[in-house]
């Protein structure tokens, strides 16, 4: 190799130095350029499928909404048919209740109607009847001319004893001795309202005719009858509508009686159990009565 050519190979490969790295640089540039890329389109693909899954959240939620709304509504519905079978129930108990009330008072008016009928007369018309009474001669009659029979003589009509209690309906008796009551005839009140609860003591105003002969013997000052009269209502109808006012009326007699302490055990008792009936508030204040009267 001359000298001549030596120095242009070695020109050639000066010039070839800086070209090298240069294309190293363009090629990196370029595998990260689509590098870029593909995380670009990586992205893009994330993207797509965040809004997809937003969109399917989207309409789970709606349709959970809407299942909810359906649910309530369902759920409320039903509320309002149990409500609406509940209050029928309580109407249909009701009038049964009453129904069986009225069942009983027609049954014991009934047996009461069966009882007078078994005492009347068996065999012709009432004795009262003028049509069945009787002519029989009276041997002490003047004998007429021509020897003719004497003249016949009504035979003596014989009034039929009143019937007892069961020959009246149960609210016949019992308006009977309420009119005795309210008329102030307190003794015929006892005794039509005593016949009642011994003839009709299961019917459904036996506890209002016990209570009223407690309060005619109380209206007669009869006092220890009285308590006797309440204290049977207490005992023999504890959930009547008439037990606390006989608890009141107890208390009553037992200040009349001058026994203040068995009156403050009444109105106590009135108090805890019935305080915010009228009956209780009446014997609050009773109580207080007492408590202020009490020696110290």
């Amino acid at each position: 190799m001359t000298v001549t050519a030596f120095r242009l190979a070695l020109v050639a490969g000066l010039l070839a130095l800086p070209a090298a790295p240069a294309l190293a640089q363009r090629r990196e540039l370029q595998q990260m350029a689509a590098d870029i890329r593909i995380l670009q389109e990586q992205t893009q693909l994330l993207q797509n499928a965040l809004t997809a899954l937003t969109d399917a959240l989207k309409a789970v939620n709606t349709r959970i909404d809407e299942q909810t709304g359906v649910t309530r509504k369902t759920f409320a519905d039903a509320k309002l048919q149990a409500d609406t079978m509940g209050s029928d129930i309580r109407v249909v108990r009701e009038r049964v209740d009453d129904t069986n009330v009225r069942i009983t008072a027609l049954s014991q008016e009934v047996d009461s109607l069966r009882s007078a009928i078994a005492s009347m007369p068996v065999g012709g018309a009432p004795a009262t009847d003028p049509m069945a009474v009787g002519t029989t001669p009276d041997p002490a009659a003047p004998v007429a001319p021509g020897g003719a029979t004497p003249a016949p003589v009504p035979a003596p009509t014989t009034t039929p004893a009143p019937g007892g209690p069961n020959a009246l309906s149960p609210s016949r008796l019992y308006d009977l001795a309420w009119a005795d009551y309210t008329a102030g005839n307190y003794d015929l009140a006892v005794e039509g309202f005593s016949s009642y609860v011994r003839s009709f003591p299961r019917s459904e105003f036996a506890d209002n005719a016990q209570y009223y002969i407690g309060e005619s013997y109380y209206q007669r000052g009869k006092l220890a009858e009285a308590v006797d009269a309440f204290g049977r209502v207490i005992s023999t109808y504890p959930k009547s509508d008439v037990a606390g006012q006989a608890y009141y009326k107890r208390g009553l007699c037992f200040e009349r009686l001058n026994q203040p302490d068995r009156a403050r055990e009444a109105y106590d008792y009135l108090v805890k159990t019935l305080g915010e009936t009228d009956a209780g508030r009446l014997a609050r204040q009773r109580l207080d009565a007492l408590n202020r009267a009490r020696p110290q």
